[in-house]
């Protein structure tokens, strides 16, 4: 049975997560950050405060893709990850609890599948506040052709024909996959030979939203200055399969005052994460 193409606007039930210092603390580990980090990495250093990276955003605002019920039945072995985004409406805390309602944004026809876009408020629910605002785009492979539009295309948010402004490299470790994992996603595609095999991979391929954080912590620590509460949105489109192990590069190019666009580069080269914009305060 094919989707149903429509149901734009259609809105999935709240959901409600609540998160520890404890899982502040393993999401940072899981996306790299380490001893020189420890703002991220520990709660009990006597001259720093624990702080959130902003990424956990991915993590915590996940509750919006409830609304892919909402589209009917699919083979979800054909769904790849597209896009991801956020906006920060103001500094996650260490711990707390926030409920997510996602609301679907539009469903493309691409031929050989169809593209679903999400996006979700996410109100903390000590404040009643609105946290995150929190997008996602799905592509599943064999639910296109029924002639729907196309929607966007083109080279968003590319990159300007120039060196860019800044440049810095992450190494993952061959066992990332694995600390990461411990945030949520337990797809063994990210952990398990046999089923990475079984998707066409050769070994255990690393999570897109892994690559996501890597790249939200460059971004950070090189125009926010490190500082969380800077942070105000982050975009961009998944472009290839990184290997656990592999080196991270990422370009950025500063728009003015408070933007850049970016994107991340494999150890080979080739471009992992595309079309990304990055907002912050100076």
């Amino acid at each position: 049975m094919p989707i149903n193409h429509d149901v734009v606007g259609a809105t999935g039930a709240p959901v409600t997560h609540s998160w520890t210092s404890r899982d502040s603390l393993l999401y940072a580990l899981g996306v790299g950050a380490g001893l020189d980090e420890l703002a991220f990495t520990t709660e009990n250093s006597h001259d720093i405060a624990q702080r959130t990276l902003p990424t956990m955003a991915a993590v915590i605002g996940g509750g919006i893709a409830g609304a892919v019920a909402a589209i009917g039945e699919f083979n979800f072995a054909m769904l790849v990850h597209g896009e991801q985004s956020f906006v920060q409406h103001r500094e996650i805390p260490v711990e707390g609890s926030l409920t997510a309602t996602g609301r679907i944004t539009g469903i493309f026809d691409k031929g050989s599948g169809a593209v679903v876009a999400f996006e979700g408020d996410c109100v903390d629910d000590a404040t009643g506040e609105t946290l995150l605002t929190v997008g996602s785009a799905i592509f599943i492979r064999g639910e296109g052709g029924w002639g729907g539009d196309r929607g966007p295309s083109g080279d968003r948010n590319a990159a300007p024909d120039r060196s860019p402004d800044h440049s810095v490299t992450y190494s993952t470790r061959p066992d990332q996959a694995l600390i990461y994992r411990l945030s949520g996603d337990r797809n063994p595609l990210h952990s398990d030979p046999w089923f990475a095999a079984l998707a066409g991979f050769d070994r255990p391929i690393l999570h897109g939203l892994c690559t996501y954080g890597f790249t939200g912590r460059a971004l950070l620590h090189t125009l926010c200055d490190s500082d969380p509460a800077r942070f105000r949105s982050m975009e961009g489109r998944f472009a290839s399969p990184v290997y656990p192990g592999e080196d991270l590069t990422v370009e950025m190019w500063r728009l003015g005052a408070g933007a850049c666009v970016f994107q991340t580069r494999g150890q080979d080269g080739r471009v992992v994460f595309a079309g990304g914009r990055h907002t912050f305060d100076e």
